[in-house]
């Protein structure tokens, strides 16, 4: 079962984006190799739905974090093995050397370029070859390749570097032609012996540039990692949670339970609801990747999926106004709601786009309706603080807000949670400010 993330909640969490440099992609893309790039790309897009793998992930990263390693492999190596991999496959050592004896008379007699190439991909492979011998040397000097995650890039490697042809090229003087006979030879093991086991070693290798990347990432901005539970234990809850973009970000801790899904949010303009709302659906997110997350704990419940609705636009093109689209995104979510998934949503100002009187009464109908999905956890955020009033009755829902705190007639924010509603309202306050009127 896939976990589902629709486009609108990873634009609105700003999740995906290679060339975004504020997305949570870019935060996390150290990666030394384009193998890697696409092993985190993929990551991303198609994060875990089952608590043993999302802690056995978490397992491996946590390991990179504590234990700081440099990727020891040089990319543009790499790329040369596996384009040569790619282009090249070879059936026995007899063809291989009438190959290459071809070759290397086409070169002599009309200057082709194709011996010089072959050549070129096999030292490369062999610089490659050379560059594991040494790291499965380290690691199995400091017994690190059975009881630690490289075991798994040792696993791999082992049966090329440990073959017992191997020995003769990995001994050769570094930089030193290959003969006619050596490159034929150590093509038919390249791209025909070893083929399918290099490719496995290329793609551990891949997840390892990955590993190291991600835990130096989480070693540098002390992240932690959360612990994932069976969907049965339906809870969720998180302490000192901030954004993961935000180094010096204020800390909030929440939580979420079968008693208590969902957390209605109060507060004026520019006291935090939105980043809070974000934070939350990216903990969620990377959680569910088993990738480090910008909290102190978090232990949750395996979800199905995540929606969002925080920058929902309208459509010229549809005739759909900022209302409409606002009503069509709330349809989206119920629908998925009554098919009995367990999902983590976020309302960020529900119907913001038409009057207060119907803002009210959506409101209040809405989330009433939604309280009742108590496998779900929502977080519904609104400046209509009497709906919250009116909500009191409902035993599942939990009241906070963000405070402003006047000083003078400048509003100062402290970004952290507090129980109940608040009916904080600045904005004519921050227009006057901004010496607005009296411009006009």
């Amino acid at each position: 079962m896939s976990f589902i993330a629709d486009k609108q909640t990873l634009d609105d969490l700003q999740l995906l984006g290679k060339y975004n440099s504020a997305s949570i992609f870019s935060l996390f893309n150290r990666v030394k190799t384009k193998g890697g790039e696409q092993l985190l790309d993929q990551m991303f897009l198609h994060p875990l739905t089952n608590e043993q793998a999302i802690n056995n992930r978490s397992s491996i990263f946590r390991y990179f974090r504590d234990h700081a390693a440099e990727f020891p492999f040089q990319h543009d190596v790499i790329s040369a093995m596996v384009a040569y991999l790619e282009e090249n496959s070879e059936q026995s050592s007899m063809l291989s050397l009438v190959r290459m004896t071809r070759n290397r008379a086409m070169a002599m007699l009309t200057k082709d370029e194709t011996y010089e190439r072959e050549q070129q991909g096999l030292q490369a492979s062999l610089l490659m070859l050379r560059e594991c011998d040494q790291l499965l040397q380290r690691l199995e000097r400091d017994a690190l390749h059975t009881v630690t995650p490289w075991a798994a890039w040792a696993e791999k490697a082992g049966p090329v570097l440990r073959h017992p042809q191997a020995a003769a090229f990995l001994h050769m003087p570094a930089n030193s032609e290959l003969s006619l006979s050596q490159a034929a030879q150590l093509r038919y093991l390249v791209a025909g012996v070893w083929k399918e086991q290099l490719q496995a070693l290329i793609t551990a290798t891949y997840e390892l540039d990955v590993y190291i990347a991600v835990g130096t990432v989480a070693r540098e901005k002390h992240f932690s990692f959360a612990v994932a539970h069976p969907r049965s234990a339906n809870f969720f809850t998180a302490t000192d949670v901030r954004h993961p973009r935000l180094d010096n970000g204020t800390p909030n801790s929440f939580g979420f339970s079968h008693e208590s899904n969902v957390m209605f949010l109060t507060g004026a303009n520019m006291a935090g609801k939105s980043t809070l709302m974000k934070a939350s659906g990216i903990l969620l997110y990377l959680a569910h990747m088993g990738f480090p997350v910008a909290a102190r704990v978090l232990e949750f419940s395996v979800l199905d999926g995540i929606y969002s609705s925080v920058n929902v636009p309208d459509d010229l093109h549809k005739g759909y106004s900022h209302f409409y689209a606002e009503v069509l995104r709330v349809k989206t979510v119920a629908e998925a709601v009554s098919e009995e998934k367990r999902l983590f949503i976020i309302f960020d100002e529900l119907f913001k786009g038409t009057n207060v009187k119907d803002a009210y009464d959506a409101t209040l109908s809405v989330t009433t309706a939604f309280a009742g999905f108590t496998e779900c956890f929502f977080i519904i955020s609104t400046h209509i603080f009497e709906a919250g009033e009116a909500l009191r009755e409902v035993p599942s829902i939990r009241f906070v807000f963000l405070p402003t705190v006047m000083e003078g007639h400048v509003p100062r924010y402290t970004y952290k949670l507090q129980e109940g509603i608040t009916t904080d309202r600045q904005g004519m306050i921050i227009i006057e400010n901004e010496g607005i009127l009296d411009m006009l």
